[in-house]
């Protein structure tokens, strides 16, 4: 088996703000695992907010590469690397290989009856409230729009989008910005407004706050939760949990993660970074069934990879073997 490890750059279309800071362009990790006859795909997006660069994950997997090369199974996978970027592409780059050297497609190897298309959300960039409003009317016919917010001026972002877009749902997104003061301010008014979901709104060794906080629309963790080992935790402070591979380090944890969620009685939803549709396929696996679906990424990019996911709308089908899996 060849390890193949490639850093690419693709545009994003425009600019994408959070509250954490700005890019016009999407880096990712490819990796590719070839043999005599088939090659596996896998694509993740380090993050800095977790300690994470590119220059870093590419050496993680090259530390390894011997180990890889000499043959590896998905358990293996588990304890070769930590939870991240660098194994969610190794695993999922073996789960695209070992479906076509089977012929068993990874969505039948994943215990899925079929594999549906989906609908996900479209996210809108943290903006003044004039310049969200005019992304929300550009998308007013998507029936999910997700907001970034996390600084002064929120309640206005969102008001502002309700106008522009009154028929889609909505969902809110605080990257780590909101303080809990901010949020038991704005929540009752963000629930008139009919926001169906707040994503983390406090700082991760903040969010202890929740505990008790009865806030009337449902609030998800995200950077809380990057794996099982942080679910117990995150099940005492919400009702949601958004998982992500680049979190979670590939799709074996992911498929075991949202698992035990369900569990427990949480709702999922299923997230990405900015990524291409190399990104997004795996991810479908998951994102069969849950409650919130925001796989856009390859809808906020210039340009897509090759055999990329066909998107009609809103609606993200699923992939051909020539993308993955």
């Amino acid at each position: 088996m060849r390890l193949i490890l490639r850093d690419d750059t693709f545009p994003i279309a425009g600019r994408f703000t959070i509250a954490r800071g700005s890019k016009t362009e999407a880096r990712v990790l490819y990796v590719a695992l070839e043999d005599s006859e088939h090659t596996g795909q896998g694509e993740a997006v380090p993050y800095a907010r977790y300690g994470e660069s590119l220059e870093g994950c590419l050496a993680e997997l090259e530390a390894v590469r011997s180990r890889i090369e000499a043959g590896i199974t998905l358990d293996a996978v588990q304890t070769l690397l930590p939870s991240g970027a660098a194994r969610n592409a190794l695993d999922c780059a073996l789960w695209d290989l070992n479906a076509k050297r089977s012929g068993v497609p990874a969505w039948r190897t994943a215990g899925l009856h079929a594999l549906n298309p989906l609908k996900t959300a479209y996210t809108l960039s943290l903006d003044t409230p004039e310049a969200m409003a005019q992304q929300a009317a550009a998308n007013a016919r998507r029936p999910l729009l997700k907001l970034k917010i996390g600084g002064p001026g929120d309640l206005d972002r969102v008001e502002a989008v309700r106008a522009a877009a009154p028929k889609s749902r909505l969902i809110v997104d605080g990257n780590e910005g909101l303080s809990f003061d901010d949020l038991t301010r704005i929540a009752p008014d963000l629930h008139k407004l009919g926001v169906l979901l707040i994503e983390q709104p406090l700082k991760v060794d903040e969010d202890e706050a929740l505990l008790g906080y009865a806030c009337p629309v449902t609030l998800c963790a995200d950077e809380s939760l990057h794996s099982r080992a942080e679910l117990a935790r995150c099940a005492r402070l919400y009702r949601c949990v958004n998982i992500k591979l680049d979190k979670t380090g590939g799709l074996t944890e992911a498929l075991a993660l949202k698992a035990e969620a369900l569990a427990l009685g949480l709702e999922i939803m299923v997230g990405c970074m900015v990524a291409t549709s190399l990104s997004m396929a795996p991810a479908m696996l998951v994102a069969q069934g849950a409650d919130y679906v925001d796989l856009d990424g390859p809808l906020l990019l210039a340009r897509d990879r090759e055999h990329g996911l066909e998107v009609t709308g809103s609606i993200l089908h699923p992939p051909t073997p020539a993308l993955w899996g």
